[in-house]
């Protein structure tokens, strides 16, 4: 179960989207989410990455290496 306040004007357009389509609010909301997770989720990831390597704790590779192990090279 999850309950969310939303700014007035965020709850009226959805109001509105789940009125006009004969779609739940909860609907969207979902949709939302589901929409959006993964890609939260690939920054989180990436953003502690960054730290671990300016941090000195992992190591980066070129992208010329990257791109030849894959046959991406020219």
């Amino acid at each position: 179960m999850l309950a969310i306040r939303l700014p007035p004007d965020l709850e009226a357009r959805l109001e509105n989207l789940a009125k006009a389509t004969a779609r739940t609010k909860t609907f969207y909301a979902r949709e939302a989410i589901t929409a959006h997770l993964d890609d939260l989720e690939d920054l989180y990831l990436a953003e502690q990455r960054l730290l671990e390597n300016r941090a000195g704790r992992s190591d980066s590779v070129p992208l010329a290496d990257v791109m030849k192990h894959y046959g991406l090279a020219d």
